[in-house]
């Protein structure tokens, strides 16, 4: 039982436990419902007794207020993955953005490429034998905890105790702050009948016995919305949402016929509510690993069936594909989605798809364009695209001519932008104007 004694003796308030970041520290947070609220925030009030402390995380929810104007020169973040809390701050200059995938995120602590000095996580409160669990985040949280020279923990009796790779020993935590709040929630996105339309069309290629990659945003929701008359489905992914736990009740979701983890719906994070952090409290359906195992394309491979559904800006004539930036301006980040379209590729009977709607902007923009917009970073390379599917229909590329790839998008695209399309892939030489068209 000396755990407790060590517990105790560990136990600080969160402006004492912050006053372990020094000038000069590289800081990690763990992301998403997992964010650390009462650390972050003890951390910011440190703002003047600190300078160039470097903020490292991919997104995470709540205020991110070290990204403000007036903390120029005391903190500095690095984004690996970017949320609407940190997105102006880059696109200002204030903040920086690293285009990498999330499966190669922990590979730059273990190396030292990016070594870290403190980890700020928040966790559940311990076990009979001293182990506190990730809850809802793992992520790339554990790779950091063996990197860093200092860990702090928020502990939260709010937190869910998950199963899978999550549990830390009280003795590998430096500091440990109690509180009793409620988790940060990502509410589920309503979802358009323009979302349901191209949901639709991604669920006519969702064969019974897939395992299935969500993402983020109303037409992964309203994928999972369509899926209600499919059989045992699995479920492989980086993040899991709330629309997961109607099909597993129902039992469409069970992972009966998965050929890696069978029955367990494997994830690195979860983003919902408080009925999906009481869902996947002490659930062993579930098994949380780190990011580097979920998002391995190799690993994802060996699912059976493997879908992966992601999403983009835009789409160019030649199916490249921008998924990260409007233009020059950083968006969000590459996440998983090569990760995953890689890994489907390679996975028996695996189905990469792309799924967006075909215009922006209330109708006004077509996302099919000729070419991507000027800066706009390739996510998606076109070599890598097999399924686009908008609301008008599924596009298939892999191996594809130019010709043929164009003329299958120009077909997806909204009708009152293919005119143009079409007319730009004939200048461009993709497509041939037909005999007895004039010029």
């Amino acid at each position: 039982m000396n755990w407790k004694r060590e517990f105790d003796a560990k136990c600080k308030t969160a402006e004492q436990a912050i006053e372990a970041v020094r000038s000069g520290d590289r800081v990690w947070i763990q992301s998403g419902c997992g964010t650390p609220s009462p650390l972050v925030n003890a951390l910011v009030a440190r703002a003047a007794e600190v300078i160039d402390v470097e903020i490292v995380h991919m997104m995470t929810l709540g205020a991110a207020d070290y990204t403000k104007p007036e903390y120029e020169g005391h903190f500095r973040h690095r984004g690996l993955f970017l949320g609407a809390n940190t997105r102006e701050a880059v696109v200002a200059g204030r903040a920086d953005y690293t285009p990498i995938f999330l499966s190669e995120i922990e590979g730059l602590f273990e190396s030292g490429a990016l070594p870290l000095d403190v980890v700020l996580m928040q966790v559940s409160p311990p076990d009979a034998h001293g182990f506190v669990s990730l809850g809802t985040t793992v992520d790339c949280t554990l790779t950091a905890i063996r990197c860093a020279k200092v860990v702090i923990a928020e502990v939260n009796d709010r937190m869910p105790r998950t199963h899978g790779d999550t549990s830390i020993h009280v003795s590998q935590i430096s500091s440990l702050v109690e509180t009793s709040r409620p988790l940060l929630e990502l509410c589920t996105e309503a979802f358009s009948e323009l979302h349901m339309e191209v949901a639709r069309n991604v669920a006519s290629l969702i064969p019974d016995g897939a395992t299935i990659q969500t993402g983020i945003g109303g037409i992964s929701e309203a994928v999972l919305a369509c899926l209600g008359d499919k059989h045992d489905l699995g479920i492989h992914t980086e993040m899991c949402p709330d629309g997961v736990i109607d099909l597993m009740e129902s039992g469409v979701i069970n992972g009966q016929r998965k050929s890696l983890h069978r029955g367990k719906v494997v994830a690195a994070f979860v983003l919902g509510t408080r009925r999906l952090f009481d869902f996947i409290h002490e659930n062993a359906s579930f098994e949380f690993r780190s990011i580097s195992y979920t998002n391995d394309p190799f690993v994802v491979a060996q699912n059976d069936k493997m879908v992966a559904i992601n999403s983009a800006l835009q789409v160019d004539l030649t199916g490249q594909v921008c998924a990260d930036s409007l233009g020059t301006k950083p968006y969000s980040g590459f996440g998983g989605q090569i990760d995953f379209i890689r890994g489907a590729a390679r996975s028996h009977g695996g189905i990469p798809i792309i799924a967006l709607p075909s215009t922006a902007l209330g109708g006004t923009i077509s996302r099919i364009v000729p070419m991507l917009e000027p800066g706009a970073g390739v996510v998606t390379s076109r070599a890598d695209v097999h399924y686009v599917v908008t609301e008008h229909g599924i596009a298939y590329l892999h191996g594809k001519t130019l010709r043929e790839r164009a003329e299958a998008l120009i077909a997806i695209a909204d009708p009152r932008f293919q005119a143009e399309l079409e007319d730009f892939a004939l200048r461009s030489h993709y497509l041939e104007r037909k005999a007895g068209v004039c010029a």
